[in-house]
């Protein structure tokens, strides 16, 4: 199935970048990545161990973020910077992994963060997958 991204990825008059369906893939991820470490943090905050759960709420909160830079920085294409680029899919990547690491630490009491951890590990994985094809 074609994606929105997929097209306008394949329109781009400078396709110079990732390969097209890898960096589409990353981008999907990054996006559902934001989303679900969003969700976890709200879902943490109205746990009663909230507390606990601290940690796991500002990692869940920075990765929302660095995925979410990630993901304007890739859909521009123009003059990219294949450098730039590759640092910033690998702290992204880092920044999944260690948000998965946090989640999987609470996801036998809290669902949420189960799947959060889950989401985290198919960004990793799509954006280094992504930093090998630049």
């Amino acid at each position: 199935m074609t994606t929105q991204t997929d097209e306008f990825l394949r329109l781009h008059p400078n396709p110079r970048t990732a390969a097209p369906e890898v960096l589409s893939q990353c981008l999907q991820r990054l996006a559902a990545c934001a989303q679900a470490c969003q969700a976890c943090a709200d879902a943490c905050l109205a746990e009663e161990e909230v507390r606990d759960l601290v940690p796991c709420i500002r990692l869940n909160l920075d990765c929302a973020d660095v995925c979410t830079a990630a993901e304007r920085v890739l859909t521009r294409r123009t003059a990219a910077d294949p450098g730039l680029q590759g640092r910033m899919l690998s702290v992204c990547a880092d920044f999944c992994a260690a948000c998965a690491r946090e989640c999987l630490s609470h996801g036998d009491r809290h669902e949420h963060c189960r799947l959060c951890s889950d989401t985290c590990l198919l960004c990793e994985d799509a954006c280094r997958k992504a930093l090998a094809s630049l």
